[in-house]
């Protein structure tokens, strides 16, 4: 399969992902010299790696609903105040302000950190699951069955 490069246009059997100015492009070996090769492998979000599917079944992390109400709570029994628990935690005062008053919904990393820090259940495991689709044979007539085609 011939690809085009991104960067010159020319078509080559395989292209290197590099990436030149801040920006990842597909290219040729001779474009690849005017940025930084990248590895072959794929890159996934955050949110994408907390997902997995074994066996049909999807597991997929995310964030129980009053989060901000459970991280306030903790935190205030623990007798913290906002700004010596973001400094504990190294996060931004205004970030936990945020997301205690759930103006900001943080990432899974973050909400792990959260957990950690304040020793509750922010994240909560579902699972799903998935039947492969079959296609299945249906009796009857199509809209392809009552169209002529004229040659």
């Amino acid at each position: 399969m011939k690809i085009n490069c991104d960067l010159c246009g020319k078509v080559k059997e395989r292209l290197n992902r590099a990436l030149i100015e801040e920006v990842e492009l597909n290219v040729c070996s001779d474009c690849s010299k005017f940025g930084k090769i990248l590895p072959q492998f794929k890159k996934y979000s955050a949110e994408t790696q907390n997902q997995r599917i074994e066996n049909n079944e999807e597991k997929v992390e995310l964030l129980a609903e009053d989060y901000s109400d459970i991280i306030r709570k903790k935190r205030e029994m623990a007798g913290l105040s906002l700004k010596d628990f973001a400094n504990k935690i190294n996060e931004k005062e205004s970030i936990i302000h945020k997301i205690e008053t759930g103006a900001f919904e943080p990432q899974l990393a973050l909400a792990k950190k959260l957990e950690k820090a304040l020793g509750i259940k922010l994240i909560e495991e579902y699972k799903e699951k998935h039947e492969p689709y079959k296609k299945k044979k249906e009796e009857g007539f199509t809209l392809g069955d009552f169209i002529k085609i004229k040659k």
